[in-house]
């Protein structure tokens, strides 16, 4: 028998030691901020808390699972997996339960479950597939469009349930592409069209033409000393005005109201006293009494339960979306900070893990792994700090809800369980 049907296995312990710290600290901000009264049972199902601890159970056993299938696997049935999501997906316009405004759940007796959060493990493992096949080269524009449309089904998909946060997610994917060798310019097109955007939003059309100018001038001053090509840079223009008339009417006519706002509070457009007035008791109340709730712990926080605006439910559903300001007020700069760096360290880990493998698939794997957790991170933490407009994007293994933490767990161990073989790989 081979190494691998042995089970002579080496899994990273420290990814495992990082996530069981990252869970158990999640629950008990959940705990805290989900509780109303006396905690008679940790196991009550009427209760946030009780339904994410069963659910964090069901995770260890998934782990169990995830980690005694033959690594294989998660390659020969990658294709039949992303199928299976996207069926799912599509299935949620028939039968989906719409909460919040966005149908992006199933209802099962008292609970519920939301594809979109499993769909990213499996967009993970069809790109890994697709990336690692011989035939893929990466740099051919043939099999770029074919990857963006592995990424973008799901992508749209989501986005037509009116869940925007979750499609946000798909870019984390550019990273992957990036590191297998997508041309560079593609990283610098989508730099160039977010200033765009911002611009054009912040300072007028006008404004996003000036950037245009400036950047063709500086390309061609430091760049050949030719004489340029006039049509070239006239076409750069030409598509900017179009871009930036695109994103004024994408923003006044597109998005929905309570979406504009926040970007119009993130960029400081809204002028009118009166109407900010209105937005601090509506659409930025959440964000107001998150950031009150992270100041008010100061260095070392309040404590465990001691948190006045969250045991007061100042921030509503403190325990999803803002359950790091419940980390800020109760365990303060110090508590914040661990947290943090427990992120840091787990997606450094993973993509030193990813570089060593020898297998393509679980090197881009690994990448897909890492990207998702760092924009998950960096946009919700940006987002209850106010550095990043409200955007509804859950924080790994600390958020509430049990397809979140089930998803999370397939996707990190999946990974861990293709590391463990790494000696076998060829």
């Amino acid at each position: 028998m081979s190494p691998d049907r042995n089970r002579n296995y080496n899994f990273d312990w420290i990814s495992i030691l990082i996530y069981v710290l990252l869970v158990g600290f999640g629950w008990i901000n959940i705990l805290s901020a989900s509780h109303t009264g006396d905690v008679n049972s940790y196991f009550d199902i009427s209760q946030p808390y009780g339904k994410q601890a069963i659910f964090i159970i069901l995770s260890f056993v998934l782990i169990i699972l995830i980690l005694s299938i033959e690594s294989k696997f998660y390659e020969r049935f990658s294709s039949i997996i992303y199928i299976l999501s996207i069926v799912l997906l599509l299935g949620l316009f028939l039968f989906g339960k719409t909460v919040s405004g966005a149908t992006s759940w199933y209802g099962i007796g008292g609970f519920t479950v939301q594809p979109s959060e499993f769909a990213k493990v499996a967009t993970s493992l069809a790109v890994a597939k697709y990336i690692s096949d011989l035939q893929t080269n990466i740099k051919t524009f043939k099999d770029q469009v074919r990857l963006f449309v592995i990424i973008g089904i799901p992508a749209i998909l989501i986005l037509l349930q009116n869940d925007a946060g979750s499609t946000i997610v798909y870019s984390a994917f550019f990273f992957v592409f990036y590191r297998e060798g997508l041309p560079q310019w593609y990283l610098l097109v989508a730099v160039f069209l977010i200033l765009v955007g911002i611009l054009t939003l912040k300072f007028g059309v006008l404004s996003a033409v000036l950037l245009t100018a400036a950047i063709i001038f500086i390309i061609h001053f430091f760049g050949r000393k030719k004489r340029p090509n006039l049509l070239q840079p006239l076409s750069i223009i030409i598509l900017s005005i179009g871009l930036s008339f695109g994103v004024k009417f994408f923003y006044n006519s597109i998005l929905q109201p309570h979406q504009q706002d926040r970007i119009s509070l993130w960029l400081r457009l809204e002028k009118d006293p009166v109407k900010l007035e209105k937005m601090k008791k509506t659409i930025l109340y959440n964000l107001n009494e998150s950031e009150k709730a992270i100041g008010s712990g100061g260095f070392t926080g309040k404590g465990f339960m001691e948190g006045t605006r969250t045991t007061g439910k100042f921030v509503p559903e403190q325990h999803t979306d803002y359950i790091f300001s419940t980390v800020g007020e109760e365990w303060g700069f110090i508590g914040s900070t661990i947290v943090v760096l427990l992120f840091v360290l787990l997606i450094i880990r993973i993509l030193q893990r990813a570089e060593l493998q020898k297998s393509q698939f679980s090197r881009v794997y690994g990448y897909a792994v890492a990207s998702i957790f760092f924009i998950h991170f960096l946009i919700n933490i940006g987002m209850v700090m106010g550095l990043i407009p409200t955007i509804g994007i859950p924080l790994p293994f600390f958020s509430y809800g049990g397809s979140g933490i089930l998803a999370y767990t397939l996707l990190l161990f999946i990974f861990i369980r293709l590391d463990s073989n790494r000696i076998n790989e060829w």
